[in-house]
């Protein structure tokens, strides 16, 4: 009697579903979705670099091109916030309201704390040494929930964390170039307001990591750290980005470059779905 030859049957592998959810979440069994989250949230903390491109040009952009920049990120952290309050926040609204109070709580509160509160970009150049140092921090914290806005759209569907982290790299070049130029008024050579730029998004890379593993082990709340991403980057948006791009540029060409970025990141976020 002759042996059959077929291939044994694949085992589906296991998920992780919340009740009621139309999303789930694949655990974490081997290295390469969290080598993925990695490279990709690394790729966006590189792109930071481009944004010194104006210094390396010798020539530091107008006011209002600052203005425009600050927009741009604006414009795009609203188009990841309204992303992630559709894909996290359908099944856990209590959980989300609850995430997004605690990230604007840390907002604020990091602020206080590092006394960053009323930092203007526009008076660092006639203020104190110790603004440049300012602006560094500012950066470093507000890569902290682009970060976590990264392991969350991670979590839910490779194609949007790629997405995410594609959004984001983008936004980091113009936030970048508000950075070096601040650092160029300061003093500090290209070099090195290079490396800085990219060095206030490390703790995005580490962040998203963390993000995705914690939500590959408990996926039930990610209502909760979604929202807290959405709280955090629409707080940062509407009460730091945009009064101050304002008073940078035009108020028609600030709301118009805003909502022309929103709407590209909803767009490209529901081409990967």
């Amino acid at each position: 009697m002759r042996e059959s030859t077929s291939a044994p049957p694949q085992v589906p592998r296991p998920t992780l579903r919340v009740p009621g959810a139309a999303w789930h979440i694949e655990p974490v069994t081997t290295l390469e979705p969290l080598a993925a989250v990695l490279l990709f949230s690394g790729l966006a903390a590189l792109t930071a670099v481009l944004g010194t491109v104006p210094q390396a040009l010798g020539k530091a952009p107008p006011r209002t091109w600052i203005g425009w920049a600050n927009a741009l990120a604006g414009g795009l952290m609203l188009g990841v916030a309204y992303t992630l309050l559709t894909e996290g926040l359908s099944t856990g609204l209590i959980a989300g309201g609850v995430g997004a109070l605690l990230g604007i709580g840390f907002v604020r509160g990091s602020h206080a704390l590092a006394g960053t509160g009323e930092l203007d970009v526009d008076e660092l150049e006639f203020s104190g040494p110790g603004s440049g140092y300012q602006a560094v921090l500012v950066d470093a914290l507000h890569a902290a929930d682009e970060g976590v806005a990264i392991g969350v759209a991670m979590a839910v569907s490779l194609p949007l964390g790629i997405a995410m982290a594609t959004t984001l790299a983008v936004h980091n070049i113009p936030e970048a170039m508000v950075l070096s130029t601040v650092l160029a008024r300061k003093g500090l050579g290209l070099p090195r307001a290079a490396l800085v730029s990219v060095a206030v998004n490390v703790n995005q890379v580490l962040l998203a990591v963390v993000s995705f593993g914690l939500l590959s082990l408990f996926p039930a709340v990610l209502p909760l750290i979604a929202g807290f991403a959405v709280g955090a980057l629409m707080y940062r948006t509407l009460v730091e980005l945009l009064p101050e791009s304002y008073h940078q540029a035009g108020e028609t060409s600030i709301a118009m470059v805003t909502l022309l970025a929103m709407g590209v990141v909803v767009l490209l976020s529901g081409v990967a779905r």
